[in-house]
């Protein structure tokens, strides 16, 4: 059996992050995540995309933020169990959980935070007749390594920040790029659309609005999609197809442990981003509550103030005295 004071469910840039801030409280931290590697969505799915809202870093990409959060944490020595879920939970006679994994590992904890961003996720695919057909075959739901499409033609289908983020990073790698979306408006950030836009009267892009994706046909390979617009129904040669439309969250296990659930995120307090359950906190993407904006910095300071309330649970006799890094230093604390 594991034993440790706060079980991390979830082993994304939050859940890193709630290490190094719990280190800084001499709380010891075990984190266990079914995917086989750290750093969530970050690595799984974008790790050569370039974040540019961490404060200090005007531009960073995901998997070198992972890499800086592991450096950031390592003083503190957590422990890991990569590629099992957690899914049974027992309260103890002690107020402390007892969590068993889908691999039968078992996890005694004080004090559970769930930062397990989307949860169990899976791309939201449009319905094409037979695009499972080429699927890893010129059908991507995303993007891992920006060359593979280097001098490529692509078609890009989305309208959010996803779909318009890697239409601007790509506008300089692949050959060709061709954007549709079914709306005239987009979701994502302002700043993101007006590039876009830019990239499109700057001849750069095809961008293509009240359009759809209804066809693909191919030999063992994507050749081409059918697009409908209001004008006419043609086909498009396309290198890759990458329908970016979000990813569909499944809670999992989890949500079987009588949490309160709005639309399948876990309802918290945002005093300490506690849950109704008492001991187990919800932060980052999982989590919901009135005002809730889904970024990365926000996951940050709900892990701050989370670990604060932990303590008073880990160490309800000791009195909690705040300390500057700038003051002390990681390695005073460590």
């Amino acid at each position: 059996m594991i034993k440790t004071d706060i079980l991390i469910i979830g082993a994304g840039p939050c859940g890193l992050f709630t290490v190094f801030e719990a280190g800084l409280l001499k709380l010891k931290c075990h984190l266990i995540d079914v995917l086989p590697q750290v750093g969530g969505q970050l690595s799984e799915i974008y790790p050569k995309k370039p974040i540019y809202d961490i404060p200090g870093f005007p531009s960073i990409l995901a998997g070198e933020l992972v890499d800086n959060l592991m450096q950031q944490i390592e003083p503190f020595k957590p422990t890991f169990t990569l590629g099992e879920q957690a899914c049974e939970i027992k309260r103890l006679d002690d107020g402390s959980f007892e969590v068993t994994s889908n691999k039968q590992t078992i996890i005694n904890a004080k004090v559970i935070a769930i930062a397990g961003g989307l949860g169990s996720f899976e791309p939201r695919k449009p319905p094409i007749p037979n695009l499972a057909t080429f699927e890893d075959q010129g059908v991507d739901y995303m993007v891992k390594d920006p060359e593979k499409y280097r001098n490529k033609k692509i078609l890009i289908a989305g309208g959010g920040d996803s779909a318009l983020d890697w239409t601007i990073e790509l506008s300089d790698i692949a050959e060709h790029i061709t954007m549709i979306h079914r709306r005239n408006s987009f979701r994502g950030a302002l700043d993101s659309v007006d590039k876009v836009m830019e990239l499109s009267k700057a001849g750069k892009i095809d961008l293509i609005t009240e359009a759809q994706a209804i066809g693909v046909k191919g030999n063992g390979k994507l050749d081409a999609i059918e697009i409908k617009t209001k004008e006419n129904n043609h086909w498009l040669d396309v290198d890759y197809f990458i329908p970016l439309f979000g990813l569909s969250p499944k809670l999992g296990p989890i949500a079987d442990w009588g949490l309160s659930i709005t639309r399948s995120a876990i309802d918290v307090d945002t005093l300490d981003y506690s849950t109704n359950v008492d001991g187990i906190y919800a932060i980052g993407d999982i989590n919901n509550y009135e005002g809730k904006l889904k970024l990365i910095l926000c996951g940050f300071h709900e892990a701050t103030l989370m670990v604060q309330s932990a303590f008073k649970r880990v160490y309800p006799d000791q009195k909690l005295s705040f300390k500057y890094t700038t003051v002390s230093g990681v390695n005073g604390f460590s």
